[in-house]
């Protein structure tokens, strides 16, 4: 048993069992909070107003969080925590990072518990498509608050910015949009990171679908259900008809 394993944590997981559902509200506050910042420049936003309250808030308690945990682990597991964690202690401090702990409670769907080939993939599916679709958005905000008043940006609407995201992202890249400044740049080498990442996990999942598939006919073709065999090619039931061996004679058939 590794010595991280080895470590219960029992502290740590009481502090989490009662944060959960409090940090996913937050969560939902944050993403709320910041789509306003970000889209609507008009709002106040300085100290005092509302929206610089409640993103000041949602980074304090989310740092607080992290640090918690860590305290509260095993001194011989804490840097395994860091290293199994990097959503958690990335959350708290880069703001992209911070909107995935809302994703957290999709852990708790009884039907992604499973371990059979269909509920993985099922997991996979949820996760992929849920976090790509936070992490094109999220990127896309900060990457329009970054980049729209800098000299000579060629990002500076929110769709420009979700086009450049996710054609960046697919690994297309035009060319026709990019990011000039430093921040930017930054939250572009996220993306592309991702996008490998994404593109890389799609790819796996439907080629596990297609071989459990193909593992699936044989099976049915061994058990001697011929009507399958359409599946593959419809010329295959009746050559395999063909091929197959007489049925034996009873005793006296021919006379």
């Amino acid at each position: 048993m590794a010595d991280g394993d080895a470590l219960a944590a029992p502290r740590r997981e009481a502090w989490e069992r009662v944060t959960t559902v409090p940090l996913v509200v937050l969560g939902v506050v944050f993403i709320v909070a910041y789509t306003v910042y970000v889209l609507a420049p008009w709002i106040p936003r300085g100290p005092g107003s509302v929206l610089f309250f409640a993103l000041i808030v949602a980074w304090l308690v989310f740092v607080t969080d992290v640090i918690v945990r860590i305290s509260l682990t095993p001194r011989g597991g804490r840097w395994r925590f860091v290293r199994t964690h990097p959503i958690d202690v990335l959350s708290a401090i880069i703001p992209v990072f911070r909107a995935f702990r809302v994703l957290t409670l999709l852990r708790e769907v009884p039907y992604l518990q499973r371990r059979n080939g269909a509920a993985v993939r099922a997991n996979i599916i949820i996760y992929g498509l849920t976090y790509a679709v936070v992490f094109v958005y999220f990127v896309s905000l900060a990457t329009l608050q970054a980049e729209r008043d800098a000299p000579g940006a060629t990002i500076t609407t929110f769709g420009d910015s979700v086009w450049w995201a996710i054609v960046t992202l697919a690994t297309v890249g035009y060319g026709d949009m990019y990011p000039i400044t430093t921040e930017g740049r930054l939250y572009a080498v996220f993306l592309m990171a991702g996008g490998v990442v994404i593109v890389g996990t799609a790819s796996a999942t439907v080629i596990s679908y297609i071989g459990d598939r193909v593992s699936q006919v044989r099976r049915e073709r061994t058990g001697g259900t011929g009507a399958v065999l359409e599946l593959l090619d419809p010329t295959e039931a009746d050559e395999e008809a063909t091929a197959a061996p007489d049925a034996p004679r009873e005793p006296g058939a021919d006379g």
